[in-house]
């Protein structure tokens, strides 16, 4: 497979991944949002890990998608 469309293809994959991450980010911090005081503690507290973790690997698979987009800029 030549480089350019491997290249292209993983960013795809990345963007997919990318996307359902944003999605469950967004469900939790809404789930939170009108939970939070009904739920119990450990439940919020374990939400807003979540919450942390997920966000910092869209943050992460943003950045390897950049990478890619200047590999493709590159060829």
């Amino acid at each position: 497979m030549p480089q350019l469309e491997r290249l292209k293809e993983q960013i795809a994959y990345l963007k997919f991944w990318q996307g359902v991450l944003v999605v469950t980010d967004i469900s939790l911090i809404g789930w939170l949002v009108s939970n939070a005081t009904r739920a119990a503690a450990e439940t919020v507290a374990l939400a807003i890990i979540s919450v942390t973790f997920i966000t910092a690997g869209v943050i992460v698979l943003h950045r390897q998608i950049e990478r890619r987009i200047d590999q493709v800029g590159d060829l």
